[in-house]
């Protein structure tokens, strides 16, 4: 009863490549000896297909695409697309093919609307359960769709249905003796670890075989890191494919496993925060550029922690030869801060960072201003001035050469707004936007542990980059700490405002900070919201990022205490 789990990395909208991909990874599963294939929630079209599905004959070509794909399909498999149904109303849905047929369609009962998610905007939820009986070699077996949160939903989410519908007991009461459960589920650290709970549960709960099958790759701001697993009627897990790696991934019901295309990189829960959060980048900045088209990065290296992150990374992410330094030093800037800067881009094999100071751009710049002023601009509309102009040396370079700026800002500066607008936020993508500064330093010191996991050599990062207390280096003998409280204080505000939406008085209790000041920074990061509002896409890696889960008024005067 050897079953393959398909982790597709899709384009989304691009239906022919997509399915051309999904029939070679059923021949490669047949190949194998499998009996039955699973593929991705949406595997046809990609996830999320947001507004493409309101375009007139685009779920038309999706079941066009299924349907070839039955048709040329040379076992049994499970197919996610979009479908219409009979009403007009278009599931998300589960399509079970084999015999060149469309055998059964399993329309997604659960539909998240929560955090990034939006499926009531688009979909039609189901009405019931959907239990199959398909071919096997020692004969048929009766088998249970489901759709990423119909095996959810009863445990850890928020759907549309009513809670009591739990579509994995009622296929069970089916005399479904395996469970198929496809996925598009976004990363976020630590979240793998709890699907394996829910998925043992169900397993062991039920007495049934299951099989769940998630999407890899990366879409716009969201991460799929794959990590397809089969599971045993004792609630054991059998079969795991690798964790963020496309490929075919075949097993045996003894659990006896293969992976065909490549190794798998550990287990739920033995990968540690940094480490996952590391791949997820990798694959969020590789996916970004390989499906916008664009080979080559550009960014600003200021040789501070952040900018020497997001470069390793994205070294990692497309090579080295594809990503340039730029070197843009200020009246204020250190010459330790210029070394270390020409430094990280030798340790990560880059050209020597291009040079351009903005000393005489700022004076001219400052003149012209303070001519219409009636005096130079002084204070914050300086600093500004000058992260504007790295933000427009950047912007130029990158509309010459046809590269991408990554921005490098961390979730601590975007959050307060110490971030410039326009200046050190313009870009096509922010890595780490969706990372705390605590846990820039943390990710820092995995990279130069364990840089020849990710393709990078040990010690990528300068360790003065590390050491030394962070600055914008816009005014002399600047530091971070004379704006914000030390990121230790900040991060804890941050961690419980954004991704916990505690009251403030809750986080001051259980940070013991002072209560006053709690007020004062959650005001400040929801006064900030316009400009993230305008930011570069942000990587979800956390519970709660900036983007499209986390939708707050700009203009507003509710307040934390």
């Amino acid at each position: 009863m050897r079953a393959a789990l398909i982790q597709t990395d899709p384009v989304v909208g691009d239906l022919d490549g997509n399915a051309a991909a999904l029939l070679a990874a059923l021949r490669e599963s047949h190949g194998a000896g499998a009996w039955l294939a699973v593929t991705p929630e949406l595997s046809v079209c990609g996830y999320p297909p947001r507004d493409l599905l309101s375009r007139g004959d685009f779920v038309g070509r999706c079941m066009d695409a299924v349907a070839r794909i039955a048709r040329e399909s040379p076992m049994p498999a499970v197919i996610g697309s979009p479908w219409r149904g009979p009403h007009g109303g278009v599931a998300n849905a589960a399509v079970v093919v084999w015999g060149g047929e469309v055998r059964a369609v399993h329309a997604k009962v659960h539909l998240p609307n929560y955090d990034v998610f939006d499926e009531a905007r688009h979909f039609t939820p189901g009405e019931t359960h959907t239990v199959v009986d398909v071919p096997g070699p020692a004969g048929v077996e009766r088998v249970g769709i489901l759709v990423c949160e119909d095996l959810w939903r009863a445990r850890d989410g928020r759907g549309t249905a009513p809670q009591d519908i739990d579509l994995a007991a009622a296929c069970a009461a089916g005399g479904a003796r395996t469970l198929c459960a496809l996925s598009a589920s976004p990363f976020s650290v630590g979240k793998d670890a709890r699907r394996d709970a829910i998925l043992s549960a169900t397993a062991g709960t039920f007495g049934v075989r299951v099989l769940s099958v998630n999407a890899t790759g990366a879409q716009d701001d969201l991460v799929f890191d794959g990590g397809s697993s089969e599971w045993s009627p004792a609630g054991g897990c059998v079969l795991r494919a690798p964790r963020f790696v496309a490929g075919v991934t075949v097993g045996d019901s003894d659990g006896s496993a293969a992976a065909l295309d490549a190794p798998a990189h550990g287990s739920a829960g033995s990968w540690g925060a940094s480490r996952e959060r590391a791949h997820a980048i990798v694959h969020a900045i590789r996916g970004y550029f390989r499906k916008t088209g664009h080979a080559h990065a550009l960014v600003g290296l200021s040789g501070g922690i952040d900018s020497a992150v997001v470069a390793a990374l994205a070294v990692s992410a497309l090579g080295a030869r594809h990503v340039h330094g730029v070197c843009m030093p200020s009246r204020w800037s250190s010459a330790g801060s210029i070394t270390d800067a020409v430094d990280v881009a030798a340790r990560l094999g880059l050209a020597p960072p291009a040079r351009v100071p903005i000393g005489d751009a700022h004076a001219g710049l400052s003149a012209l201003v303070g001519s219409a002023m009636g005096g130079v601009p002084t204070g914050v509309a300086d600093e500004n001035m000058q992260s504007r102009l790295r933000g427009i040396i950047l912007m130029t370079m990158a509309n010459a050469s046809g590269a991408l700026v990554l921005s490098t800002g961390n979730k601590s500066e975007m959050a307060t707004g110490y971030a410039t607008l326009y200046g050190d936020m313009c870009g096509a993508m922010s890595p780490i936007g969706d990372v705390l500064k605590t846990d820039v330093y943390a990710l820092a010191r995995w990279i130069n542990a364990n840089g020849p996991e990710i393709g990078l050599a040990a010690g990528a990062i300068p360790q003065p980059s590390i050491d030394k207390a962070p600055s914008a280096e816009l005014r002399p003998d600047q530091r971070d700490q004379d704006t914000l409280p030390p990121y230790e204080q900040l991060d804890a505000i941050v961690r419980g405002w954004v991704e916990r939406e505690l009251p403030a008085h809750q986080i001051a209790a259980e940070s013991g900070l002072d209560p006053a000041m709690v007020v004062r920074w959650c005001r400040t990061i929801d006064a900030a919201q316009h400009k993230r509002a305008q930011a570069p896409i942000v990587p979800k890696l956390s519970p709660r990022a900036f983007g499209p889960g986390r939708r707050q008024p700009i203009a507003m005067r509710w307040s934390p205490a």
